[in-house]
């Protein structure tokens, strides 16, 4: 076994209760440096006064709220990403949300703070809609479709564990994933009754995104739910529809999912 490092050394005697001084001289390094191997130490273990460590079912078996999770899964696949940019000590996701559904950008902000307990997120105005980001350093063990370059430019599968969170709360997926690239609309077509041209309008959703896997994840979900669907051809830049227009199956999402509001 190899010998510890000097700071191996000076952690264990710092847990162990020896005062920085009394550390420094029996180390022979500057003050300074012990002071900052104690407080890397502290951070690493989530103990820096008044701050506490990112839950993380993963690393430290924390409890993980899986209802607001998969509606959170939904909204990064759908219109969510992370980033960790050279100079930020953590990543952050950001889930862009248009003003014009307040009740959207709520629900965001309420997903976030279930999944990560110690993390406050935050909201970044922009012309028509707000980034909704929380910073963390367990959002890649929360998230590991994350990856460089576009979604739709990897492969987006979920982990058995993300699996068997989505079939236990497949509603929630839908919801995140229609509140993000999802619609309701009125649709409407005229036909001949009696002599007479007449309007018949219907409801329908539609889930829009350019990724096959994404798409997959979706559709299969809805399977699971019961729920009809038709997708489109690909558009030119490669975006599909995946339309729900049979009336009982428009009711069963109404039921579970709910409009954007």
């Amino acid at each position: 076994m190899s010998e510890p490092t000097v700071r191996e050394q000076a952690v264990g005697l710092l847990r162990a209760g020896v005062p920085n001084a009394e550390v420094a001289r029996r180390l022979g390094v500057p003050p300074g440096t012990v002071a900052w191997w104690k407080h890397r130490e502290n951070a690493r273990r989530g103990e820096l006064p008044g701050r506490k460590r990112s839950t993380c079912p993963h690393c430290h078996g924390d409890p993980l709220d899986t209802a607001a999770y998969c509606h959170l899964l939904g909204l990064y696949l759908g219109d969510g990403h992370i980033l960790h940019p050279p100079r930020q000590r953590a990543p952050h996701l950001t889930v862009t949300c248009d003003d014009r559904w307040p009740g959207v950008m709520d629900s965001v902000e309420r997903a976030m703070r279930r999944v990560l307990p110690n993390n406050s997120p935050c909201r970044v105005r922009r012309e028509g809609c707000h980034d909704v980001k929380v910073y963390s350093t367990h959002l890649v063990c929360h998230f590991p479709q994350h990856g460089p370059g576009r979604k739709h430019e990897r492969r987006i599968v979920l982990e058995p564990w993300q699996q068997a969170a989505v079939d236990a709360h497949p509603w929630e997926l839908l919801r995140g994933l229609l509140h993000s690239d999802g619609c309701r609309i009125t649709n409407w077509a005229t036909r001949m009754v009696g002599g007479t041209v007449r309007r018949h309008e219907y409801p329908r959703w539609f889930f829009t995104n350019t990724s096959a896997d994404i798409r997959r994840i979706f559709t299969d979900t809805l399977d699971a739910v019961g729920v009809e669907w038709r997708a489109s051809a690909p558009r030119p830049r490669g975006q599909v529809n995946v339309s729900v227009a049979r009336r009982a199956s428009v009711a069963l999402v109404d039921a579970h999912v709910g409009p954007k509001w």
